[in-house]
Order: C-alpha cells, then sequence, then structure tokens
C-alpha cells in the first residue's frame, strides 16, 4: 500500500479495543494480483476520503474457497470456509464488505450453512450506501460526457440480483451509461467464473472473453466499467486483442470514482 493510505488490521483494532464498522474482505485477487491490488487501493482510498471507521484481516484472510467449490472440491472448500469463519467469529465480525463478487456470493449465502452468518455487502452496494448517507460526494471529474458500458459479474448480478448500486454510481459520475445488448439478468459470463480463471479454454471457436468483448464494443465506449477483478482480468485481454492501439480502459467502479475526485 502506498505512504498515505491507513489501513488497519482487525488484530490492531482489538489490540485498541475497537471494532470497526466494516471489515473489508481483500480477497485473493485484491491481494495478490498486481492489476486487482489498485482496484483495493482505490477502494480504500475511497473509505479513508469518507472516514470509514474499516479494518482488514491482512495475514489472517485466507481463500474463501470460491474456486475450490467451483471446481468441485467440496472438501477444500468447507476446510478453507471453516477456517475463515473460526477468524471472522473470534473477531465477532458483524459487517463485511468486499470488491470481489466471487467472495461477496460465498460468503454471504455459503458460509451461513457452517456457522459464517455476517452482513454482505459488495463494494458498489457499501459505496453507494455511503453515498445515500451524504458520507461521499460523486463528481465526473475526468469521465465527465464519457461513454461507460457495465459489464454484469455473473456472481454480483444473475446470481445475487445486484444491478442497480453499480449504475448509480456510474451515472453519478455524469457520464452517458450506454448499455450492452446483453446485460443485466441477460448479461453473459466474462469467461472466468466457475474456477474457468485458472485453467485452459475448452475447444471451441471463440473466447467466450472475446465474445463479451465485441459486445462492450457495439457500444462505441470509452470505458467499459467492471466490479470485479476476474472481469476486469477477462475484459483487459479481451481489448488488448480487438482494440491494438488500446484507446478504451477497463475500469472497476471504484477505480472511477477515486480517479474522478483525484484521491
Amino acid at each position: 500500500m502506498s505512504e498515505n493510505l491507513v489501513v488497519p488490521t482487525m488484530a490492531e483494532m482489538l489490540a485498541q479495543g475497537k471494532q470497526p464498522e466494516v471489515l473489508f474482505w481483500v480477497g485473493c485477487s485484491g491481494s495478490f494480483d498486481d492489476r486487482a491490488k489498485k482496484i483495493t487501493k482505490a477502494f480504500v482510498r475511497i473509505l479513508n476520503r469518507a472516514k470509514v471507521d474499516f479494518a482488514v484481516l491482512g495475514t489472517e484472510e485466507s481463500c474463501t474457497g470460491d474456486p475450490a467449490k467451483r471446481a468441485g472440491n467440496e472438501f477444500l472448500f468447507q476446510m478453507q470456509a471453516m477456517m475463515n469463519i473460526e477468524v471472522l467469529n473470534g473477531y465477532e465480525v458483524g459487517k463485511i464488505v468486499t470488491a470481489c463478487p466471487h467472495c461477496f456470493n460465498t460468503i454471504k449465502n455459503e458460509y451461513p450453512e457452517l456457522g459464517g452468518k455476517y452482513d454482505v455487502m459488495h463494494h458498489t452496494q457499501f459505496l453507494k450506501s455511503l453515498l445515500d448517507d451524504g458520507r461521499l460526494t460523486i463528481e465526473g471529474g475526468q469521465f465527465k460526457g464519457k461513454r461507460i458500458t457495465f459489464h454484469d459479474p455473473c456472481y454480483l448480478g444473475r446470481a445475487n440480483n445486484v444491478y442497480e448500486a453499480p449504475r448509480d454510481l456510474i451515472e453519478k459520475l455524469d457520464v452517458e451509461l450506454v448499455e450492452m445488448k446483453r446485460s443485466k439478468a441477460n448479461g453473459l459470463c466474462c469467461g472466468a467464473g466457475g474456477a474457468q480463471m485458472f485453467k485452459d479454454a475448452e475447444p471451441g471457436n471463440k473466447e467466450v472473453n472475446i465474445e463479451r468483448t465485441e459486445d462492450a464494443m457495439e457500444t462505441k465506449p470509452d470505458i467499459i466499467a467492471a466490479g470485479c477483478p476476474f472481469c476486469n482480468t477477462m475484459m483487459t485481454d479481451g481489448v488488448k486483442v480487438k482494440e491494438k492501439e488500446g484507446s478504451v480502459k477497463v475500469l472497476d467502479i471504484a477505480e472511477l470514482i477515486a480517479n474522478a475526485q483525484d484521491l
């Protein structure tokens, strides 16, 4: 993290006798993937700006088990989940926010039956709540008037019916939000879901991420907005194939807000 970011851990909070308002679950991508780290930092900048009292688990955070479960290894998933639940319950965590729809879906929908019951929010939902409560203001800044299309992550959209929060945030940037022909409940996967991120594609005549990038390019966007680190990777790769000069950017909604505010 850069020098001006304040990122306390739960252990540090506990030592001071404090309980944060929200636990920021960073996720494997947001912790280790160089591109996704930028999303993590952008989100932290916004939390700092909005004076949100938050903490991370730091080295105590482990993979939620989503890739193991999607790949069919239920035993490994349960082991990973139980370890995380033990840590979360030990800190008496109530509210969790994450920038990864895979972590969001797993902790929200699959941890309760293993004893992990939390109020889980995707970062776009949390940012929308900050906006509604007047703790965060959003202006267009450098994005004013730009054409932006939003790619719905499967685990945020179709799996959890969260469609409006990300769009509300994008529209607050004074941009032109253009929808792809396949969007919301009819959206198309970026090609990385279901543990596909970690394996080669099956034989076929077109990669899923290329097909999805073509959907996005049809809207003639300046920016493709994403709300998932996996989607971000797949759409960025797709743009590299389709757009040799790379004029179209792929940015997470947290990055759009942080960049517009020059945080």
